[in-house]
C-alpha cells in the first residue's frame, strides 16, 4: 500500500492550528503523498479541524504521544516514512511560565524522540538518507527581543530584524524549549548527517486558531462584550503572518530548501498589540451592527507578562531571494478573512470554550 505513494510524510501536530492548515494543503495538493498525522490531541488539538479531508485515501490520523519512542519507531516502519514535518509543540508562553516541565518534555524530548527514530529507521533502509528530509518548524522567539526605535510611529518599529545567523537569546521557558529543540535538530545533522531543515516563523493568525491566542481571544470577548485584556500598555510589537502564507512557505522549504539550512518566515508586517485590538474593534463593531468604537470601552490593561519581549520582527529575505517565496495576504485583508471565518464558525469556537470548562 505505502509504496504507491512517492512520499510518506509523518506530520506531527496536524490537528492544531498551523498543522491542520498544512495537512489540508498537502493532502489536497499531493494525491501521490501519504500524510500520516500524529497528534496526541492535547487541549489545543482538534479533529474537527480536519473533517473535510479525514476520509481521503492519502491521509491517516494516529493519536499518539511523540515522546513514545517505541510507538513512533513503529510508525516509521509501518508506513515506510521518508519525510518528517515536525510542528507538534506546546506553544503558549503563559502556560510555559506556569508549568515549564511539560514544555521541556514535549518540545525537547519529543523532538529528540523523532530525530532518533528517523535516524535509526532511515539508516536501516537501502538508500539510507537519500531522498529523506526532517523538517523542524520553530519560532522567532528563540532569538530573544529586538530594540524599539521610540521615534518611529509606524512600522517598522525598529532598525534591526531577526536573521538566520543571529545568536539565540530565549527569554521564556517556551522559547528556551524551542531553542533547545533547534539545537538538537542541528546536532543530529552535524553528528549523524541527518538531512534537516529548520524554519523560524513570526506570529501566525487565521481560522482554527485556539482561543488562548490574542486574535481569537479578542474576537470572542468583543462578540460577548467581555473585557479585552491587554498586557502592559499594549506597546509590544509582533510581525504577523497569515497562516496560509506560512503553510505555502513550509511546502516550498520542504521541497526546495537546502539541507542543513535555516529559513526565517515573516510577513514584514509589524503591529502593536493595541493597534490590532483597535482594528478588530472597528471591523467587528461594524459587522455586528454596533456604533463605531463601541467596544473600545472593553479594553482592559493588565499586569505585563513576566519576561515579555517588546518587539519581534523577521527578516525573511533569504527565503524570498533563494526560494522565491513572499507573503501574498496583507494584514488588513487577512484579519478581515480571519474575523469573517470566526463569525461563520461560532459553533467551533463555542465548542472549544465549553470543552475548556
Amino acid at each position: 500500500m505505502n509504496k504507491r505513494f512517492d512520499k510518506r510524510i509523518l506530520l506531527t501536530g496536524g490537528c492544531g492550528f498551523i498543522g491542520s492548515h498544512l495537512v489540508k494543503l498537502l493532502v489536497n495538493k499531493y494525491p501521490n503523498y501519504l500524510i500520516v498525522n500524529v497528534d496526541k490531541l492535547t487541549y489545543c488539538g482538534n479533529l474537527d479541524n480536519l473533517k473535510d479531508i479525514e476520509n481521503n485515501e492519502n491521509y491517516i490520523f494516529i493519536k499518539e504521544d511523540i515522546c513514545n519512542f517505541d510507538k513512533i519507531s513503529k510508525i516509521f516502519k509501518e508506513y515506510d516514512i521518508n519525510g518528517v514535518i515536525h510542528l507538534a509543540a506546546e506553544s503558549h508562553v503563559d502556560n510555559s511560565i506556569k508549568d515549564p516541565f511539560i514544555f521541556v518534555k514535549t518540545n525537547v524530548l519529543g523532538t529528540v524522540t523523532l530525530l532518533q527514530a528517523a535516524k535509526e529507521y532511515w539508516l536501516e533502509t537501502k538508500n539510507k538518507y537519500e531522498n529523506k528530509m526532517f523538517y523542524h518548524v520553530s519560532t522567532d522567539e528563540v532569538y530573544g527581543a529586538l530594540e524599539m526605535d521610540e521615534t518611529k510611529t509606524e512600522q517598522p518599529y525598529g532598525n534591526t530584524f531577526f536573521k538566520e545567523t543571529d545568536k539565540y537569546f530565549p527569554h521564556s521557558p517556551y522559547s528556551a524549549s524551542k531553542a533547545s529543540s533547534d539545537h538538537f535538530v542541528r546536532a543530529y545533522h552535524d553528528t549523524y548527517g541527518l538531512p534537516i531543515v529548520i524554519s523560524n516563523c513570526s506570529n501566525n493568525y487565521g481560522g482554527y486558531q485556539y482561543p488562548e491566542k490574542l486574535i481569537p481571544l479578542i474576537f470572542y470577548n468583543i462578540v460577548n462584550e467581555k473585557p479585552l485584556p491587554i498586557y502592559g500598555k499594549g506597546e509590544n510589537v509582533r510581525d504577523w503572518l497569515y497562516v496560509e502564507d506560512h503553510t505555502r512557505a513550509i511546502d516550498l522549504i520542504f521541497h526546495k530548501g537546502k539541507i542543513g539550512e535555516t529559513y526565517n518566515i515573516g510577513g514584514f508586517n509589524e503591529w502593536k498589540n493595541i493597534d490590532i485590538v483597535k482594528l478588530m474593534i472597528n471591523i467587528l463593531d461594524e459587522n455586528l451592527g454596533k456604533p463605531k468604537g463601541y467596544s473600545e470601552k472593553l479594553i482592559t490593561y493588565v499586569e505585563d507578562r513576566a519576561g515579555h519581549d517588546l518587539r519581534y520582527a523577521i527578516d525573511s529575505s533569504k527565503l524570498q531571494n533563494e526560494l522565491g517565496w513572499k507573503p501574498l495576504v496583507n494584514f488588513e485583508e487577512g484579519i478581515r478573512r480571519t474575523l469573517q471565518w470566526y463569525l461563520e464558525n461560532m459553533e467551533w469556537l463555542y465548542n472549544i470554550k465549553n470543552k475548556k470548562k
